[in-house]
């Protein structure tokens, strides 16, 4: 397909060619003329710009502020022939001491705040002038520093880089988005920088290990905590991509927290938002109000106030940084244009080395340009010298000849630039004095002539004079670190049993697998109404944060959250409802308790051992395998291990019972366990299978029941019945060893 340029067949092209060259065009003017920074000046053309045109609008530190709308005109009308929306935007940015860390222009007016950056005045009525740091961008440029380039119409010149004292690239930072390519710079502090900068100079071959002991990471205009690891922000300098983390502070106030510093670009009436939407959602019952009280002289106080003292401010505020702004992550991303004209991803080490020489090649240029200027003058002090030595000659000649200028030329053998010279000279200047003030000019210009001479001629002297004008700006612009740089913990949030209220709680289960709650542990289980033809299986006591595990009787474990059961007042609901028992739906016991309870898993067949709640709990609905079961038996009750609980009680369908130490049983998170009692093989042939495993204190009273009958086992009467684990045990007495139910009373 071919697109006709014009009815001249030699300027048409195919479309495919046209559309490529046209985007490349636009993408690298985007990325070369707005959104990436320079790596010599840190600045993007906009913002080189505005700074130049302030400049010469005479904008210094110390002179009046004058409206934003002239400076934005001459912007627009002379330099940067864009909309004046964009270009006011970017003067207020460099305004902004919360969005820079050395502003460079100083705001009058309404200029933005950090809750709302883009809430400024319009430029009708904000003013503006120079910050003290636009120097160190400013101060060298009228010394043959820069190259100039004429504006877009051809009328005026604009320097192409400006002549920064300062890694302003890496002081400022700055971030934009280009076609293929984005930059994130954070800010950084001066002191640290130039430290860096300066141990480069005094030896260019030094470590990325070495430099991060000067810039220790980047140091934002807040003074909210970086809590990168400095092995990771190490490794962001040695790469140039990577992200930075920051935390908002905070101190306790009675039975409050006072936020005092937030991070960086971070709205404090937003983070309040964020806070107040979860406790709308009753996801932080812990925290009644919010204030904010910022101010003048404290623009960050942000107060949550507390249900009571004694709430867990630091879980808290870990909640906080895991799901509020508190805590943001920045992208750090070092692509500039460098040197070389072309964008690219920059190490600390190349940044760093690349910016000493733009430095050191701008000193020179410096240098040279005075040099020129000396020798210049000295050729016209000089002419001067032989004037004063003449003088009534010259006044003769200059009086008497038609064209003194040239008699003066072949007389003094004076160039035509010193005869000019001579004849601007006033009738006042041809004093005694003014002699001796040249010659004393004279000799002060081939003193400096000299001394520059000699930097130029020697790179080491050239390095020493970089050195220590580096150390002369960061004296006057240089300030100390704000965000200090702390390791923390991980922000972790609240998970739906931290919030919920730690109330008691009873949790009944049915023999058909009918499950309940009741508040509070005075509840009677046994005695509550059940279904028809249903009755109590088992019962535990907890609180209502914490996880409650159900086993069937193949021994596979299912977790329910306590706080969703239903009420006692009703029968409560099929537990099978709430998880996917598979064919299995028999449960056998139940325990409610905190990831560190231990309980005690047997068989029938005579196995067990004893596990860690953390172990068993799951968020699989199709439950967990714990205890190993083997057809034909089943899984006894859970049985919760206490502190004082010091053995376990074994008791088999014959009528032998079986008690000793708990610590035979060990401690394991799945399996079959190991033989708790002694039964041989033509007892299994019997049908003999465990009915009981309990776990007893030394007070602790365990109640056999045989039929109707009973026998209440006190500790001194369980000593005929203490042995080792897999002996047979001993039987109970006559009348007792047809067991049906065994209980255990504290």
């Amino acid at each position: 397909m071919k697109l006709e340029m014009s009815s001249d067949p030699q300027e048409s092209m195919p479309l495919e060619e046209f559309a490529e060259s046209a985007y490349l065009n636009y993408a690298m003017y985007v990325i070369l003329d707005r959104a990436l920074p320079h790596i010599a000046d840190g600045l993007k053309p906009v913002q080189r710009r505005i700074v130049y045109a302030m400049s010469e609008l005479g904008l210094n530190a110390g002179a009046k502020h004058k409206k934003s709308a002239r400076t934005v005109g001459d912007v627009i009308g002379k330099y940067h022939p864009h909309g004046d929306t964009a270009a006011y935007e970017a003067l207020v940015l460099m305004a902004q001491p919360f969005s820079y860390r050395y502003p460079i222009i100083d705001g009058q007016g309404n200029w933005g705040s950090a809750d709302d950056p883009k809430s400024f005045a319009a430029m009708r009525y904000t003013e503006c002038r120079f910050t003290p740091y636009a120097r160190s961008l400013l101060e060298e440029i009228s010394a043959g520093t820069v190259s100039w380039v004429q504006n877009f119409d051809g009328t005026l010149y604009e320097p192409v880089r400006l002549p920064a004292q300062l890694p302003n690239v890496l002081l400022n930072g700055s971030s934009g988005i280009a076609v293929g390519m984005s930059t994130d710079i954070p800010p950084h502090n001066a002191r640290e920088v130039a430290n860096a900068c300066i141990a480069l100079l005094r030896k260019p071959g030094t470590a990325l290990k070495t430099l991060c002991k000067h810039i220790k990471g980047p140091d934002f205009p807040t003074t909210a905590e970086i809590i990168t690891p400095s092995d990771e922000i190490q490794n962001i300098y040695r790469t140039g991509n990577g992200s930075i983390r920051q935390r908002a502070t905070w101190k306790k106030h009675q039975d409050a927290i006072v936020i005092d510093a937030l991070p960086h670009q971070v709205s404090g009436a937003k983070v309040l938002e964020q806070i107040a939407a979860q406790m709308a959602a009753k996801k932080l019952p812990m925290i009644v109000d919010l204030k904010d009280e910022g101010d003048e002289s404290n623009p960050t106080r942000l107060v949550l106030e507390l249900r009571s003292s004694r709430v867990d401010h630091e879980a808290l505020m870990s909640h906080l940084y895991a799901t509020t702004d508190l805590e943001r992550s920045y992208r750090v991303n070092l692509n500039m244009i460098g040197l070389d004209g072309k964008p690219k991803v920059h190490n600390l080490t190349e940044l760093l080395s690349d910016w000493n020489s733009f430095r050191k090649s701008t000193i020179y240029d410096r240098l040279e340009n005075r040099l020129d200027f000396i020798g210049s003058r000295l050729h016209i002090l000089e002419g001067l010298s032989a004037v004063f030595v003449n003088l009534d000659e010259v006044i003769s000649i200059i009086r008497n000849e038609d064209n003194p200028k040239e008699q003066l030329m072949i007389r003094f053998g004076l160039t035509k630039t010193q005869v000019e010279a001579v004849l601007e000279i006033r009738l006042r200047q041809l004093a005694k004095l003014e002699e001796i003030k040249i010659q004393q000019e004279r000799a002060e210009l081939e003193h400096e002539q000299n001394e520059i001479s000699q930097i130029l001629e020697s790179d080491e002297r050239l390095v020493q004079l970089t050195i220590d004008e580096i150390k002369n700006a960061v004296e006057k612009y240089g300030d100390e670190r704000r965000s200090p740089i702390c390791e923390r913990d991980s922000a972790k949030a609240f998970t739906v049993d931290d919030i919920t209220p730690s109330e008691p709680l009873t949790v009944i289960l049915s023999q058909s697998g009918w499950i309940r709650s009741a508040k509070g542990h005075d509840n009677d289980p046994k005695s509550m109404n059940f279904r028809e033809g249903d009755e109590f299986l088992a019962a535990s006591f907890g609180k209502s944060n914490q996880s409650l595990i159900c086993m069937n009787s193949s021994g596979r474990v299912y977790t329910l959250p306590a706080r969703n059961l239903p009420s006692s007042r009703s029968a409560g609901e099929p537990v099978t409802r709430m998880i996917n028992p598979g064919d299995d739906t028999r449960m056998t016991g139940l325990l409610l308790g905190d990831g560190q309870q231990l309980f005690l898993a047997a068989t029938t067949e005579g196995y067990g051992f004893v596990c860690k709640m953390s172990d068993a709990v799951t968020k699989n609905r199709s439950g967990k395998a714990v205890l190993s079961v083997r057809p034909d038996y089943s899984a006894l009750p859970l049985e919760r291990i206490g502190a004082l609980q010091d053995s376990v009680a074994v008791i088999a369908s014959d009528g032998r019972l079986l008690i000793y130490p708990l610590d035979q049983l060990p401690v394991q998170a799945k399996g079959s366990g190991v033989k708790m009692i002694g039964i041989r093989a033509e007892d299994k042939k019997q049908g003999i299978r465990i009915i009981s495993a309990s776990v007893l204190s030394r007070t602790d009273k365990l109640i056999v029941h045989s039929g109707k009958r009973f026998i209440r086992l006190k500790a001194k009467d369980r000593q005929h019945y203490f042995g080792s684990r897999t002996q047979r045990g001993r039987l109970l007495s006559s009348g007792y060893r047809n067991v049906r139910k065994v209980e255990v009373e504290h």
